[in-house]
């Protein structure tokens, strides 16, 4: 993992969260508190907005950088564990490395369980978490078992979409949907959709 391609995962994620606008906003007004796009808009600038900030710095400073920043940016719920997630892989990065893929996978993971323990959530709450949760545990298998890196992401890409669509039959128990009960079946949580749109760009831009 390169600094550059952090970067440019960053500008490549901005474009694909701003063109799927409609899509979000609208599960968001569904079962959500209407600010999700908004502020996954507004991280996503951020990021962006750093670049010449980070260029510089080593994988895991501008993971680092882009954590805190993202904690006092990205309003609501979100701002903590979208920023606990940079900070957890910075650190895994700095201690283990993140040059073959399953190191990039332990990266990953990290983030990961860093948003689980800040959020107190896990797989099948109809969160982000059903799409990162399954994504992260197909990525550390298949990277341990040599796959190659072609079929590996196009795994993934397939995952995050099983994940997200998984989330419309779920009942809610986190965020402002679990206040809905049963009416929130049916719909699919915008903060999954969010996850897979990026999941997505990602590993095409890895693809590329």
């Amino acid at each position: 993992m390169k600094t550059e391609f952090i970067l440019q995962a960053a500008q490549a994620v901005n474009a694909a969260i701003l063109s799927s606008e409609s899509a979000i906003e609208s599960l968001d007004r569904e079962i959500g508190d209407g600010d999700h796009f908004i502020n996954m808009k507004r991280g996503c600038a951020t990021i962006v907005t750093m670049y010449d900030e980070l260029a510089s710095l080593s994988p895991d400073a501008a993971l680092q950088k882009i954590g805190m920043k993202l904690l006092s940016t990205i309003g609501g719920a979100s701002g903590p564990l979208i920023g606990s997630f940079f900070m957890a892989m910075a650190k895994t990065v700095k201690e283990q490395g993140a040059e073959t893929l399953p190191q990039i996978a332990a990266v990953f993971a990290a983030g990961v369980e860093a948003i689980k323990n800040r959020g107190k959530a896990d797989l099948g709450e109809k969160t982000m978490l059903d799409v990162l949760i399954p994504v992260s545990r197909t990525f550390t298998q298949l990277a341990a078992e040599g796959a190659e890196r072609a079929p590996l992401l196009d795994a993934l890409k397939r995952e995050a979409e099983t994940g997200m669509l998984a989330t419309r039959d779920l009942i809610a128990t986190k965020g402002r949907a679990a206040f809905l009960g049963e009416r929130a079946i049916g719909h699919i949580d915008p903060g999954a959709k969010t996850s897979q749109v990026i999941i997505q760009t990602v590993c095409d831009l890895a693809l590329g």
